[in-house]
C-alpha cells in the first residue's frame, strides 16, 4: 500500500506537531508542504509578535521527515542526523508559515532533505533547510 501522507498528517499529528497546530497543506511528486498557523502563544517577540524559532524549526523537521516517506513510499523509522536552518527573515506577524520538504537524494541508510518555510511567498522565504536522515530499518 503507497504512503499516503495527507492521511498520515491528518491522524498522526499528535504531541508536539498537534500542539503547535501543525497540518497537511499540499503535495507533489517529490515534495510535501505543512502549515503552522499563527498563534500569539508561539510569538518569541511580543513587542513584534513573530513566531519564535522552535515551532519554525519544529515544521521543517516535521515536512522533510514526510518528505522521505513520501519519496520511499513508505513509513520507515528514521532518525534526523541532521538539519541545518538558515533563517533570511522574521515570519510576518498574523500569517501562517508553509513549510516546503524535499527528499532529494535516496541510499540504503541516509536521506538528504532541503526545503524552505515562507509566510505567503515562496520567493520571499523566512528560512531554508537541509538535512540529513538515517535510515533505522536499513
Amino acid at each position: 500500500m503507497p504512503f499516503d501522507v495527507q492521511a498520515f498528517a491528518t491522524h498522526r499529528f499528535g504531541g508536539h506537531g498537534g500542539r503547535l497546530r501543525i497540518s497537511y497543506h499540499d503535495r507533489g511528486p517529490d515534495w510535501v508542504e505543512l502549515a503552522l498557523p499563527y498563534a500569539p502563544d508561539l510569538v518569541g517577540d511580543p513587542e513584534r509578535g513573530v513566531i519564535a524559532s522552535g515551532p519554525i524549526i519544529t515544521l521543517m523537521d516535521m515536512v522533510t521527515s514526510l518528505a522521505v516517506w513520501a519519496r520511499r513510499d513508505r513509513f520507515v523509522p528514521h532518525a534526523t542526523l541532521d538539519l541545518r536552518v538558515d533563517y533570511l527573515r522574521p515570519a510576518t506577524p498574523g500569517r501562517t508559515v508553509i513549510g516546503r520538504g524535499e527528499c532529494y537524494r535516496l541510499t540504503r541508510a541516509i536521506a538528504f532533505v532541503r526545503g524552505q518555510a515562507h509566510d505567503g511567498d515562496p520567493d520571499d522565504p523566512i528560512a531554508n533547510v537541509a538535512g540529513t536522515y538515517m535510515n533505522l530499518d536499513a
